[in-house]
């Protein structure tokens, strides 16, 4: 039996219940580079036993597409290209604060990276309904944790720690807002040198992102595993990305489907608005269809599937990326 994103997104992830294929980093092989983002237990260990599970999703054995979820001990996995030129992207899978579509936001969005010179990590934080303490910050303490990590090791990992942009997909998306608003926010006692460091993205790519907790647009599933049941009306505010705009936020790419059925296209519209009035640099490409989730799998025929290369563009207009 295989869930359809949708029907987890929408009623949670019990479902993964089901998966196959557990263990430490179930999901990558033996050759990938894997970066531990803690030294120690990551910040609201309880003592919980949480257990890897990995869901493969494709009916194509040739071509995996799957969720992961169980995560106690994030990492970040690294993607090289073959000819690097300093530009590195953290990449935030998405999965309603549930899961995470390892391969559909992650793997494959490395791939196109990779393809123009750009280092990817792709990062697998921990999911807030584990069992840790302040749930609603753990994601956000992976995120700016990686941000540091990946400065931290820039010489080894051959990136230019001044041009680190984050690529974040739906829940992933909100997180990766969440990054760009509140990096300066402390979340977590400092545990090395590493911690000193910025963890401010120098751009955000926002890609069907949930954005606003608080209101009729928002995503219900993404909330309710952010923050649990009955989250007081200041948490939804203090989640909401467009709420925390200021003018340290980085500049912002949002894409959107007019049809995406999930997470309603408003999303991106108030966060635009908001970086406008804000005076922050900010750029939004809206599709007439695409739906949602649709990482970078829509067809050539679909002007959605310009996506990635728009993104791109924008980088390099930003100085974050090479042409």
């Amino acid at each position: 039996m295989t869930a359809t994103r949708r029907a987890v997104l929408g009623g949670g992830a019990a479902l993964l219940g089901m998966a196959a294929g557990t263990g430490a980093i179930a999901q990558t092989g033996p050759g990938d580079e894997v970066v531990r983002l803690w030294p120690g237990r990551p910040p609201g260990y309880r003592g919980t036993k949480i257990v890897r599970k990995v869901a493969d999703q494709s009916k194509d054995p040739a071509h995996t597409d799957r969720w992961v979820s169980g995560i106690d001990d994030p990492v970040l996995v690294v993607r090289r290209p073959a000819k690097a030129n300093g530009s590195a992207v953290l990449l935030v899978p998405g999965g309603g604060y549930g899961f995470l579509a390892y391969d559909n936001e992650g793997t494959e969005q490395a791939a196109w990276l990779n393809a123009r010179g750009v280092t990817a990590f792709i990062l697998l934080y921990r999911l807030p309904g584990d069992g840790w303490e302040q749930r609603g910050l753990v994601p956000l303490q992976d995120a700016q944790r990686a941000m540091r990590v990946i400065r931290s090791g820039a010489a080894k990992f051959g990136v230019d720690p001044a041009r680190v942009a984050v690529l974040g997909f739906s829940a992933g998306g909100h997180l990766a807002g969440s990054l760009a608003t509140r990096h300066g926010e402390r979340v977590y006692t400092p545990v090395d040198a590493a911690d000193g460091l910025s963890a401010r993205p120098d751009l955000a790519g926002l890609v069907y992102p949930v954005i606003n907790l608080d209101a009729a647009i928002t995503h219900a599933g993404s909330r309710d595993n952010l923050l649990g049941p009955n989250p007081s009306a200041e948490a939804l505010r203090h989640a909401s990305v467009e709420q925390r705009v200021t003018a340290d936020t980085p500049p912002l790419f949002l894409i959107h489907a007019s049809d995406d059925g999930l997470v309603p296209v408003a999303n991106s519209l108030v966060l635009y608005d908001a970086a406008l009035k804000a005076g922050r640099k900010a750029e939004m490409h809206l599709f007439d269809e695409g739906g949602h989730g649709f990482g970078a799998r829509l067809p050539k025929a679909s002007p959605g599937s310009a996506w990635p290369a728009l993104f791109h563009a924008y980088g390099v207009r930003k100085g974050v990326f090479r042409a």
